[in-house]
């Protein structure tokens, strides 16, 4: 009784019982989203700025934000929810990125991670956090991180390209880094990475698989945005000197392809902002889409007529991309969005979450078809 107390009382003083009209309309609005038959949409929780996700050990949704703020989502009640929302920090720099391990929160400031101890145990009364590691750029642009944990028990983690498109000497800039989890050992991994915002290990193999985000400036359709395999350590994903699977930079490309440049799998629409993504590794959802990357797409904000602004899958065959094809899409309505999804989490009973920062929710996609 104590404890429920805290946390309702952590609720009321952060004021997330009484969030603003974005989200209560976005709540209302989810009958525009189209998802495949026998597919249900429902809120999950309101959650202000929603970002990357990830589950701690109890059940607990930790989701970062761009604002400042860090929040917790309760488990229990019923699935869909809305779940009750507390905020765990407030006043950080862009803490987009978090990951657990080991009964810790990891937290991805721009210039830095930081590590919340027994956090589920102390979500009213959070822990000081410890810095991990402080050594990263503090560039704003695409500063911001998502992090997660890989299968090796090293923390992975980008570092965008301080520009639209340039190059830099320092090889921590475009790059996916890991580290150990105290910190030390910190690497590059890949290289040649404009912007990544999502990733995950394929189930079978332990290949890390990752979105990146495209450049700038090149036109409506060009290049693409892409999802790429990094089955070892050392390789080139072309920034900025080539996008996608050959098209040369207007700026770079007079340099030719890099040593160790890997093509990507899939090339997503240019401009859609491809961020969050998962493999399916739920049972809830239909064989079809066991095992498939679920991608979430910000949407676009240059293009003469948007694109995005939903959750796709990329089917594989044999372990390589063979189909692309949308899965959950509404929240763009002509020119006009109302929702911008961001990451996706696959849940312990198989259902499938989506963040919204645009709107401030996260939603929870199941299957009733069985």
């Amino acid at each position: 009784m104590r404890r429920a107390a805290a946390l309702s009382s952590a609720v009321a003083v952060f004021g997330l019982s009484l969030l603003g009209a974005t989200s209560c309309a976005a709540g209302a609005r989810l009958d525009e989203i189209r998802l495949p038959p026998n597919f249900r949409i429902a809120t999950y929780a309101e959650v202000p700025n929603a970002r990357s996700m990830t589950l701690g050990e109890k059940g607990t949704l930790f989701v970062g934000t761009r604002k400042g703020e860090v929040y917790a989502v309760l488990p229990g009640g019923t699935a869909e929810g809305p779940h009750r929302t507390v905020a765990i920090a407030r006043g950080l720099h862009s803490p987009n990125g978090v990951a657990f391990h080991a009964g810790a929160l990891y937290v991805a400031e721009i210039g830095r991670i930081l590590r919340y101890d027994g956090i589920e145990g102390r979500l009213s009364d959070p822990p000081k956090p410890v810095i991990v590691n402080d050594g990263f750029p503090k560039d704003e642009h695409h500063g911001w991180k998502f992090i997660r944990f890989g299968p090796d028990g090293m923390l992975y983690i980008p570092v965008g390209a301080p520009c639209n498109v340039c190059e830099r000497t320092d090889p921590r800039y475009a790059a996916i880094l890991r580290m150990r989890p105290d910190g030390t050992g910190l690497e590059v991994f890949a290289s040649g990475v404009r912007n990544t915002v999502g990733f995950d290990w394929m189930p079978e193999t332990k290949e890390l698989w990752f979105t990146d985000n495209g450049r700038d400036w090149m036109g409506d359709d060009l290049p693409p945005d892409e999802l790429n395999r990094a089955p070892r350590k050392g390789l080139h994903f072309g920034f900025p000197y080539v996008h996608g699977k050959g098209v040369p930079d207007p700026d770079f490309g007079g340099r030719g392809k890099p040593p160790g440049f890997t093509p990507p799998e899939w090339e997503l629409p240019a401009h859609s902002a491809s961020l969050g993504m998962r493999f399916y590794t739920g049972s809830m959802f239909p064989p079809g889409y066991r095992k498939q990357v679920f991608i979430a797409e910000h949407g676009s904000w240059n293009r003469s007529k948007p694109v995005g602004y939903r959750v796709t899958v990329v089917h594989l065959n044999g372990g390589r991309a063979e189909r692309y094809e949308a899965f959950a899409e509404g929240w763009l309505r002509g020119r006009e969005a109302w929702g911008r999804p961001v990451d996706v989490q696959v849940m312990a009973d198989g259902s499938l979450l989506v963040s919204d920062d645009k709107a401030g929710m996260i939603y929870r996609i199941s299957y009733r078809g069985r």
